[in-house]
């Protein structure tokens, strides 16, 4: 089946373009989604209703074959989901979730250590954003309630730190990809001045993006610093009365929880994972190290394998707390409640495909050509990485896509600019990835606070707008400059104006 060619076209832009529009304004995702596919499979397939029906199949088939064989990856991040469910929902069911807030309300005595606790286990968990949002959702989550922060806020500080510190983090499973795709492009351009990984340290105290958004959530998280649509859904859930989880309810108090029984399933469910992903990733080396390994790994096998061991932790840490008769039922409503993340999931997976197919990120790309001044190219490229990502819904693609273009035209326009313009292009998919609704870690940050997706999505983006506007000073900044350091300078200073000003609109 041969596809139309949108390459050059401004019309690439309606499928992402459409299901953008469609979610923030409808609110309804899977429709939204759902017809930003079918408009994109019938360009596609030139408007022949056949033709779209087969390209249709074809792209639910891809999602588990490649057309020779076999990949599981994607199934593997759906199964973790329902191993991540069922975990919650049996410590839930135990009484061990609240067992937990209740522990940690007596050590924790505000709403502020709730939400500085929640931000600051990235320390922790920041081996992969999917494993840091869902995993750290299931453990924040009953304290965050205990102390009536908004579901809203807890997805925003698991969203905002899970890409920002992954993308800094060079044993992480984006640092170990990123520093080897960098590897490539050195190679490339036969630049030997540093090493991938000296190369790597460089763009990252460059990311102004990324280490400003880590700096606005504990800021936020301290200060309740609420703007937007954020404040109102902060205020009601302060004047909520507590609520109890459909598996507490339906357990009828029946759980004796321990402490243990979350802690302990908790270190299993982290450490096996990060045992198996070294494990996977050493498999691949002759000699071994652990930033080879982690450059190597195989995270989705690796989540399986951790969700697995956690899901036998919880059942033998919880054994005697809940009745033999509402196992079932507990596995039953922890699988339920991923049902709806799931299918989000699902269909935005799809849509990146026919958005690659129709090649957005191409046209997006194409738009840097062109006579463009030296100083402004980190600007742009953050601007463009933005956009491709927010339209495309991943971080990773535009880093394939816009990391060998921004090293090209730094190449061609001004070698020096090198690490500055492959910098900009890691914060501008960071920040794209953290506004889109189709974005993955967008998706299961709502789904690891069992927030409304929307409602996370809309309280988000006046952060990231923010965090935003002062990296672009700063970028201009260090594109003039050519000083990481005046333009973190800069960044810090267009952002503590940005938060004054808004401070003071909230007080007025």
């Amino acid at each position: 089946m041969n596809l139309v060619d949108y390459s050059n076209s401004i019309l690439s832009l309606v499928p992402a373009g459409l299901a953008l529009t469609l979610a923030i304004v409808t609110r309804r995702v899977l429709l939204s989604l759902g017809l930003g596919i079918v408009v994109g499979a019938f360009m596609l397939a030139n408007w022949n209703p056949m033709d779209t029906l087969v390209y249709l199949k074809n792209s639910i088939v891809g999602l588990v074959h490649d057309g020779e064989s076999f990949s599981w990856g994607k199934v593997q991040i759906l199964v973790f989901l329902l191993l991540l469910g069922v975990f919650t929902s049996l410590l839930t069911f135990s009484g061990s979730n609240q067992a937990f807030a209740s522990w940690a309300q007596q050590h924790i005595k505000s709403r502020r250590g709730a939400k500085l606790l929640t931000a600051s286990l990235v320390f922790v968990t920041f081996i992969d954003d999917y494993f840091h949002s869902l995993a750290v959702g299931a453990i924040a989550r009953p304290v965050t309630d205990k102390f009536k922060v908004s579901r809203a806020k807890l997805a925003y500080i698991l969203d905002s730190t899970a890409a920002p510190m992954c993308v800094l983090m060079p044993v992480s499973s984006w640092g170990a990809s990123i520093i080897a795709t960098i590897a490539g492009l050195l190679a490339t351009y036969n630049v030997t001045e540093y090493t991938p990984i000296v190369a790597f340290a460089s763009m990252s105290a460059m990311n102004y993006y990324a280490l400003f958004a880590l700096a606005m959530v504990f800021f936020v998280a301290y200060f309740s610093f609420d703007i937007g649509s954020m404040g109102r859904l902060e205020r009601e859930a302060l004047n909520a009365e507590s609520k109890e989880s459909e598996a507490v309810s339906q357990s009828n108090g029946q759980g004796k929880g321990r402490v243990y029984a979350l802690i302990v399933p908790v270190l299993v469910l982290i450490s096996a994972t990060v045992v198996s992903m070294i494990y996977t990733g050493a498999q691949a080396l002759e000699t071994f190290s652990i930033l080879g390994a982690f450059e190597n790994t195989d995270v989705n096998t690796s989540l399986v394998v951790g969700g697995t061991l956690g899901v036998i932790a919880v059942l033998v840490c919880t054994a005697g707390l809940i009745k033999a008769e509402d196992y079932s039922k507990a596995i039953w409503i922890g699988c339920r409640s991923m049902f709806g993340a799931i299918a989000i999931l699902v269909f935005a997976w799809i849509i990146s495909t026919v958005v690659k197919e129709i090649h957005t990120g191409d046209y997006l790309s194409s738009l840097v050509a062109g006579n463009i001044p030296s100083a402004f190219l980190p600007a742009i490229l953050f601007v463009l990485a933005s956009v491709m990502a927010f339209a495309t819904g991943t971080s990773w693609g535009t880093f394939g896509i816009m990391l060998p273009i921004a090293a090209a035209m730094a190449m061609k326009i001004e070698p020096a600019l090198l690490i500055p313009c492959m910098s900009a292009v890691m914060a501008g998919a960071v920040c794209g990835d953290h506004c889109s609704p189709i974005s993955d870690t967008t998706i299961l940050s709502s789904t690891g606070a069992q927030c409304n997706h929307m409602d996370h999505v809309t309280t988000q983006f006046p952060y990231a707008m923010l965090v935003a506007t002062a990296s672009l000073a700063g970028y201009i900044t260090l594109g003039f400059t050519q000083s990481a350091l005046a333009g973190f300078a800069v960044t810090a200073v267009a952002l503590v104006s940005l938060i004054f000003v808004f401070k003071n609109k909230q007080s007025a």
